[in-house]
């Protein structure tokens, strides 16, 4: 479980004075809120359809909030095209250098020793055995704190990334697309989603939007990932299919963007069309500015969102980098081609 500082800490930016307590314009019209407020909700200006739902325990409303801190972030400019500067002109945005951690309970050591680097523009994969510390990696670059870090550095955009607190790396421009999406019923995507967007533009001094202009800037990203507009009314991950869920997590990041996207087996679960229609919008978010790092045990992913650069995690350690070849290698001949030496 996350801290009480920690989660307080988190809570502080989606403004909840309370285990529940949202601005009056994110009441459900079909609540029984004692609220004089005439603000006018989501679901009632846009006519969307609607249901009653019972407000989340503080438990699953905490864990939700908390984890989406992660995602309070700087917009992502539009796509380009253009070819990737050499990278002597590429500014360093990410490093890593010995980095060590345990399970912060029972002391477990699961990373001994990671060193990656990563440039602005590109997209990286780390591919490996279950249990080889992939996921355990990015979490520990989020500041979960199921986990201790005991050694090494990581330096995000000139800054020590491990003295910062989750929210602070996610203000920084961190977002973590997760292996399994949580679900809070009584929340809305598009109630949660203005939370969380004004929550962040508070964080940076830029002026907050009402319902009818963030309709506008959702609008157009529905688009980016194939999902329809009643998406928005429904409850967060609520009933949602494993492609709906990381469509959402997509969603997320193309509404609160990001300079550095952290995408945990995003195609686990995902039949091909939604595959194609979360890598599609991955790929219509690249710029030459932000990155990607990948986690995923099969090249399929890797057939429609091209990695520069290719790991392979072994006992919680790097142990062969290359390009997109060494995922057809992995392919043919397994993991036991590329075992460390």
């Amino acid at each position: 479980m996350w801290n009480a500082t920690a989660t307080a800490a988190a809570m502080a930016g989606c403004s909840c004075s309370s285990p529940f307590s949202t601005p009056s314009l994110f009441s459900h019209p079909n609540s029984n809120s004692n609220s004089n407020s005439n603000s006018t909700g989501f679901s009632s200006l846009f006519n969307l359809p609607s249901k009653a739902s019972s407000s989340p325990s503080s438990t699953q409303f905490h864990s939700f909030c908390l984890h989406r801190s992660h995602s309070l972030l700087r917009p992502i400019a539009a796509a380009v095209s253009v070819e990737s500067p050499p990278l002597e002109n590429k500014k360093l945005l990410l490093e890593v250098k010995d980095l060590t951690a345990v399970i912060a309970e029972s002391h477990q050591k699961i990373l001994s020793g990671v060193n990656l680097k990563f440039y602005e523009g590109e997209v990286h994969a780390i591919m490996g055995k279950n249990g080889s510390g992939k996921s355990t990696f990015s979490k520990v670059l989020v500041g979960h704190p199921d986990y201790e870090v005991t050694g090494g550095t990581v330096t995000f955009k000139g800054q020590d990334l491990l003295e910062m607190d989750p929210e602070e790396r996610s203000l920084s421009g961190i977002f973590m697309g997760f292996q399994s999406p949580v679900e809070i019923p009584g929340v809305s995507n598009a109630d949660f989603l203005n939370m969380a967007y004004n929550a962040r533009q508070r964080k940076l001094g830029l002026p907050e939007l009402g319902p009818i202009e963030f309709f506008s800037h959702v609008y157009s990203k529905l688009e980016m990932v194939n999902m329809e507009m009643d998406f928005l009314n429904r409850s967060v991950n609520e009933g949602f299919s494993g492609g709906e869920r990381k469509r959402n997590e997509i969603l997320q990041l193309a509404v609160l963007g990001a300079d550095l996207a952290i995408l945990d087996e995003i195609d686990s679960g995902l039949d091909i069309d939604a595959l194609q229609d979360v890598a599609k919008a991955v790929n219509g978010l690249l710029t030459l500015k932000n990155s990607v790092l990948m986690i995923t045990h099969y090249q399929r992913l890797l057939e429609y969102i091209k990695p520069a650069h290719i790991h392979i995690m072994e006992n919680g350690r790097i142990v062969k980098s290359g390009d997109e070849t060494l995922a057809s290698v992995l392919e043919k001949e397994g993991y036991k081609a590329i075992s460390s030496v």
